[in-house]
């Protein structure tokens, strides 16, 4: 890829001197002096040299490679605790509690003074842990996170110039913005992914969704203010990449080393964020009588509306009565859930696995999908609500 950009500047460099001798003879600049035109040529080859730099361009692909990993990573663990350690000690136990809980990531801010030993504990101890830098506010500061083991960095507003250190160091960098200028100077930088805050006091999702209607290709970050009762509608909606929040991480909690709560909580936002509830039953019949002799009990019993389909026949919404003989030995069991990608991933992070071949797509979208397995007797499947 390094070598392909380099061949592509170095044939830019040759039309744009081309184009410049053409501009020569159309409009006759051949009585400008000498100077002129070495300067022309100088400042041409000068810039194309800064972008096809062998060792920049590797910096640059480099820092593009690792950003995408961190973002999709994120994207599918969904919700990025954000938290402040006062006391480097508490670093590791807290992030064996979010790793245990089910959010294998946090973004420690460098509001203390243990900011830095405590990323590199958690780096050290648990390479697992997409770790990141919060409240970066200088290049330095960048360089001690990313020195200590920060994946990423994110800062609370829009600094040029911590943003343009790390995009030459090759260091992932979602800047803070809340406002259309913000995204538009994020975007001259050649960013398409960017932290949104204070999210509730900028104008909370309203503010991204109006943002996010003329900057179509920008995609962002929100935190300050979210937290369970709001989580769900931010992520609902398809511009937004994650959510930060610090409900599950509580300082004093922290501070009383209930490190155990923590977790519980952890998990607690986990669930609600996939929303998981049983959507219907599959009950495994001989024949398509029998299942529609089922669906008539049912339907006398409690009123239950009876659909046939090809397959199956619906009683009310809770029973799909098998015509033969389905998954499972006795049926399955439909599971619905707010975002079957992030529930997927986070229930094999759990030790389950997934019939891959069993997914079933529509219009790009996966929409249910089946366990490997039985549990009871009966197959499970995801479903997207």
């Amino acid at each position: 890829l390094v070598l392909n950009l380099i061949s592509f500047f170095r044939y830019l460099q040759n039309i744009l001197l081309q184009i410049y001798s053409i501009i020569l003879v159309r409009f006759n600049l051949y009585f400008l002096p000498k100077e002129f035109h070495e300067f022309t040529k100088l400042l041409i080859d000068k810039k194309m040299y800064q972008l096809y730099n062998k060792k920049k361009l590797h910096i640059l692909v480099k820092g593009e490679v690792e950003m995408n990993k961190v973002v999709e990573e994120l994207s599918k663990i969904g919700i990025v605790p954000v938290i402040a350690l006062d006391d480097a000690k508490d670093a590791e136990p807290l992030a064996k509690a979010l790793i245990e809980g089910g959010l294998p990531c946090a973004e420690v801010t460098f509001r203390t003074a243990a900011a830095e030993e405590s990323i590199r504990i958690m780096a050290e101890k648990f390479p697992e842990l997409v770790v990141g830098a919060g409240t970066v506010l200088t290049p330095e500061q960048a360089d001690r996170a990313m020195n200590a083991g920060a994946k990423f960095i994110v800062s609370p507003g829009l600094n040029p110039k911590v943003v343009k250190h790390c995009l030459d160091k090759g260091y992932p960098i979602v800047p803070g913005t809340s406002n259309p200028s913000d995204v538009e100077t994020a975007i001259e930088l050649g960013l398409d992914v960017v932290k949104f805050f204070p999210a509730e006091a900028a104008g909370g999702l309203n503010m991204i969704k109006s943002m996010a209607a003329p900057y179509t290709n920008m995609k962002f970050m929100p935190t300050g203010g979210i937290n369970a009762g709001n989580l769900k509608s931010y992520l609902d909606f398809g511009k937004i990449v994650c959510c930060g929040g610090s409900w599950m991480v509580k300082k004093d909690m922290v501070a009383a080393g209930d490190f155990e709560g923590i977790k519980n909580l952890t998990r607690e936002a986990v669930d609600t964020m996939l929303g998981f509830e049983v959507r219907h039953v599959g009950v495994n019949l001989q024949s398509g009588e029998e299942a529609e002799d089922l669906a008539d009990t049912f339907n006398k019993m409690f009123s239950f509306e009876k659909k046939v389909g090809n397959s199956s026949v619906f009683s009310g919404t809770g029973f799909e009565l098998m015509k033969k003989q389905g998954r499972g030995t006795h049926g399955h069991i439909a599971i619905a859930t707010n975002y079957i990608e992030r529930a997927i991933y986070h229930l094999e992070k759990r030790g389950f696995e997934f019939d891959k071949d069993s997914a079933v797509i529509k219009n790009d979208r996966l929409k249910a999908i089946y366990f490997k397995g039985e549990f009871g007797g009966f197959a499970i499947h995801l479903v997207q609500k």
